[in-house]
């Protein structure tokens, strides 16, 4: 009877083995507990950045008790961001304005401070144009920083009551300078006005040309000297190539070759506790990984050890306390949001201190793996193919997702929400780092100026159809879905290819490309220039380069979702394509549209409500059940 039992339990059981438990939409779009936190000099406080659904708050906590010390909040639509411990007790930040899900941080105005437990407040007036040099250790109540008017100034600033004395300047426009372990100023760095890229050593009183290149062209700039203040750590950028790390010796001027990726740039670094050797350098090829360039130190042999404490998952470091005694880190997978932890050096302790994300599960997240994929001219495309999990991974249904930017943001290897979601229904999903993506180097990314809706467009379909040969993707189930310029590229790509989609979703998207020229970024001169840099130059070209002005050529269903109060992306985009659609008989499956929503949706409910609605389309269209889809 008992053997019977048994075999009952094991049948009513081996079905649901092949299935993931369906996580609720709420789950992958809750605010995370954190999303950065940094370490006090002295290694006894911890400053956390809090988002909270229309803001981000940030609080100091005690390390010993973990007792929140203290908490500020600068109300609606203000974001905690570049939070710097400036001594043992006194915290710099910028508060950044953001009204969209999607949208890009703008700083207004100024710059505060304060003691960790929200005495000492300080307004620093247009605290915002100025960034930080160095923090002068040696003198705790004063920061070096520098700001661009016209020229490029360093100043020194008394981070207590606001006031700053010139330092120096430089013949740079838009420049960042480089002091040595002395405080003495040794370089300036920028880009000029005309977009020019230039380097300046500083050779007594005088400045001497070191670098110039052409408008978006090749770069070579500081990044810090070595221990012995003789040579600098450089980072080099040539021939369109991503930038690789050289130390230069300032006197003889000879280059010693320390990293390079050859696939992309670094997108960060490691020093010592000290800040006087590099350590490492993080590549995001693939799986992120750690380069150490100086293994024979004794920090980095702690760090190496602390990486494969963790194996499958990244670990990101940030600045340690000055003793090198304590390190702080964030360690993530594709599977897992990011967790913080301190460790000690003396005890050999890794103390956990919070997960961003606890209620996500990591073996009910399906894993993320790197791919590459030749274009049709012989590019090499980096990007990820997520399967669900507990599938066979053959013949799925397969949603494309471009990123947004277009230029300079790509994707990343690590926890995505969005995307974890849509494979937990059951869907692959398809992410390409098309050209035009950052991070590639100057050479590819400018290979996408110009060329939104061509070649940039190929790329997205030579993914797809590498997704089909591969036998992951159902060639009759496969749709496109992007927000920003990845709503673009979702509209655009089904009037370039009506037939290899079975639906399509513009989330926040541009439609009309001089639509573009009321978006808030055309204030800026920075803004209108990047215009002229990667839009067709002729109104004829823009049209044809429009998915608004190629709707005859569309056939499967749409879904439409912006938010009215977005200043990036124009909701008159989303009109002016509906009114299009019009003019040929057509009309899109649904549009979604929130009226106290901007470049994003940030509201849990209005997100349930999208992703819930967006699934259903999916499933219509594409899910197990779907037929063919028939024209809007």
């Amino acid at each position: 009877m008992k053997v019977m039992i048994r075999l009952l339990l094991l049948l009513v059981l081996l079905p649901l083995q092949g299935f993931a438990r369906e996580v609720p939409i709420q789950d992958f779009f809750k605010d995370p507990q954190f999303t950065t936190v940094s370490l006090s000099p002295d290694g006894k406080h911890i400053a956390i950045n809090v988002p909270q659904a229309d803001r981000t708050l940030l609080a100091v906590v005690r390390v010993a008790d973990q007792a929140i010390v203290g908490k500020f909040d600068y109300g609606e639509n203000r974001h905690f961001r570049q939070v710097y411990w400036v001594n043992d007790n006194r915290l710099l930040f910028v508060v950044t304005f953001k009204t969209g899900r999607f949208d890009f941080e703008t700083a207004r105005g100024d710059m505060y401070a304060a003691n960790i437990d929200g005495t000492g407040r300080l307004d620093i007036p247009n605290g915002n144009t100025y960034r930080i040099v160095d923090l002068t250790p040696e003198d705790p109540d004063t920061i070096l920083v520098q700001r661009s008017v016209e020229t490029s100034f360093l100043f020194k600033l008394n981070v207590n009551n606001g006031r700053i004395m010139n330092v120096a300047s430089a013949p740079v426009e838009q420049g960042s300078f480089l002091v040595d372990h002395d405080r003495k100023v040794r370089f300036v760095a920028g880009a000029m006005n005309d977009g020019r890229n230039v380097t300046y050593r500083r050779d007594g009183d005088k400045w001497s040309l070191v670098h110039e290149s052409e408008r978006n062209g090749a770069t070579y700039y500081p990044l810090g000297f070595d221990a012995e203040n003789k040579r600098v750590y450089m980072a080099k950028g040539a021939d369109g190539k991503p930038e690789s790390i050289v130390l230069l010796d300032v006197d003889t001027r000879a280059e010693t070759q320390l990293s390079s990726n050859g696939t992309v740039s670094p997108s960060g670094y490691l020093w010592s506790s000290d800040r006087k050797t590099l350590l490492g350098v993080w590549y995001e090829d693939g799986i992120p990984y750690w380069d150490w360039v100086a293994p024979d130190h004794p920090e980095t042999k702690v760090y190496a050890g602390l990486t494969k404490a963790f194996p499958g998952k990244a670990v990101r470091f940030h600045r340690a306390s000055d003793n090198g005694r304590y390190l702080m880190m964030q360690v993530y997978s594709d599977v897992q949001a990011p967790e913080a932890y301190l460790f000690d050096r003396q005890t050999g302790q890794a103390q956990f201190l919070t997960a961003s994300m606890d209620w996500i599960k990591p073996e009910e997240m399906s894993p993320m793996k790197p791919i590459v994929v030749k274009a049709r001219d012989g590019l090499p495309l980096h990007g990820y193919i997520t399967i669900p999990k507990n599938s066979n991974g053959k013949n799925l249904p397969l949603i494309i997702n471009p990123h947004g930017g277009p230029h300079g943001p790509r994707d990343e290897w690590g926890f995505n929400p969005e995307v974890q979601l849509f494979a937990n229904r059951g869907y692959a999903v398809l992410q390409i780092n098309y050209r035009g993506s950052g991070g590639y180097g100057n050479a590819f990314e400018g290979m996408g100026y110009r060329k939104w809706g061509t070649t940039m467009q190929d790329d997205l379909t030579d993914s797809v159809k590498w997704a089909i040969a591969q036998g992951i993707a159902d060639p009759d189930r496969v749709c496109i879905y992007g927000a920003s310029y990845g709503g673009y590229a979702a509209l655009m790509s089904v009037v370039r290819e009506p037939d290899l989609y079975r639906c399509t979703v513009g989330y926040v998207g541009v439609y009309d490309l001089d639509a573009q020229r009321d978006a808030d970024f055309m204030g800026h001169e920075s803004g209108r220039n990047y215009l002229k840099d990667v839009y067709p130059p002729t109104a004829a070209e823009r049209m044809a380069q429009s998915p608004a002005y190629g709707v005859e050529r569309i056939k499967v269903p749409i879904l439409l979702v912006h938010g009215e109060k977005d200043v990036r992306v124009p909701i008159k985009n989303m009109h002016f394509l509906i009114s299009q659609l019009a003019k040929v008989g057509k009309k899109p499956h649904d549009v979604i549209v929130e009226k106290k929503e901007a470049h994003g949706f940030r509201d849990l409910q209005n997100n349930v409500n999208l992703y819930t609605k967006m699934l259903a389309f999916f499933d219509k269209y594409i899910g197990p059940n779907a037929k063919t889809a028939s024209a809007p």
